[in-house]
């Protein structure tokens, strides 16, 4: 599968579309007695929190699916950043919110696998504090270098780590990011160092790798196509188990030089903890339809993701072996946040 050569402009319509959807959707206002609507839910605007900057992986999937959203349920489904602490910032704030299904939060690998294994402390409660909805998207990460970095593949970029110790750092979108914990297991499967510099979402990231401020990121594949594609960022392998068809040149770390190697981000949807089951229910039912139309799923393609609808009770299941997972692989690389 080849990706369609429009992916920067499709990431500028969604951006376009996000701020059309928290203007307001004045034509849905005949849309309010819907079928969908007839239980009084809703009658007013939702509000889907991203913990994480404009133009990331997680942001792209939540436009894509609050447009989607918007039209289904008759309200406008408004797109609210909220970045920092690896996704806690954001994690807090929707765990706070009431549980009346108008505050709906995009969740992370890192927000609800990882989070609680690599912060000494949490202010929000991944299981208690959320109600799962559905898993939205599984997407590679892929290990991408400025082009001024003389290295050409993953034994190449091995060799260089340990001739040049201190000059070269990897990026991420937030401390227990997958980013973040894609380099942790590389750098423990390779006995590496390399320095992981954190920033408030993948975008201000791979803007600074674009500008040689930082030379490697673990990215999450959607964010790095477009300039993977323009030649201005070199992929050097992805963290999945199988080469992703967006790159199919590309071979996965574990086929590059470190056998074992395997890490893919995931991005799923929550209410807040104590929405009734029955709008859980609905949004899953109507998440689950929009997941499977052959234009959103043509959309995720296009950002190098795959759609991954399911029932709540599937995600809750994910989740506990997901952080299981992840705990290991923090303790055995010795990351920590305070």
């Amino acid at each position: 599968m080849s990706f369609a050569s429009h992916t920067s402009s499709a990431r500028r319509r969604l951006l376009a579309a996000g701020v059309a959807l928290a203007a307001g959707f004045a034509g849905f206002a005949g849309v309010a007695g819907s079928a969908f609507a007839q239980g009084g839910y809703p009658t007013k605007p939702i509000t889907m929190i991203v913990p994480f900057s404009a133009g990331g992986t997680t942001d792209i999937l939540a436009r894509i699916v609050g447009l989607q959203l918007s039209k289904v349920l008759g309200q406008p489904v408004v797109i609210d950043n909220r970045p920092g602490a690896g996704g806690n910032i954001g994690a807090a704030l929707a765990a706070k919110a009431p549980g009346d299904g108008y505050t709906l939060f995009m969740g992370t690998i890192g927000t609800h696998a990882i989070n609680q294994s690599l912060y000494a402390k949490l202010p929000y409660d991944p299981v208690k504090d959320f109600a799962p909805i559905t898993r939205v998207a599984m997407v590679p990460n892929v290990v991408v270098v400025n082009p001024k970095v003389p290295v050409q593949n993953v034994k190449e970029l091995i060799a260089y780590v340990k001739a040049n110790p201190d000059k070269l750092s990897f990026g991420s979108s937030g401390s227990g990011s997958s980013m973040h914990l894609s380099g942790e297991l590389f750098n423990s499967m390779t006995g590496l160092h390399i320095q992981h510099i954190p920033y408030k979402g993948s975008a201000p990231a791979v803007n600074d790798l674009l500008g040689n401020q930082i030379g490697l990121m673990f990215d999450n594949l959607p964010s790095s196509y477009p300039h993977i594609k323009a030649g201005q960022l070199r992929a050097l392998a992805v963290t999945s188990a199988k080469r992703s068809p967006a790159l199919p040149n590309v071979p996965t770390v574990a086929e590059a030089g470190v056998p074992g190697y395997e890490a893919t981000s995931w991005f799923a949807l929550y209410a807040t903890g104590g929405t009734p089951q029955p709008i859980v229910d609905r949004l899953n039912a109507e998440v689950v339809k929009i997941l499977q139309k052959p234009e959103v799923q043509k959309q995720l393609a296009e950002q190098g993701a795959e759609a991954h609808p399911e029932k709540p009770a599937d995600l809750a299941n994910f989740m506990k072996s997901e952080t299981a997972k992840w705990s290991k692989v923090v303790k055995s690389s010795g990351a920590t946040v305070g």
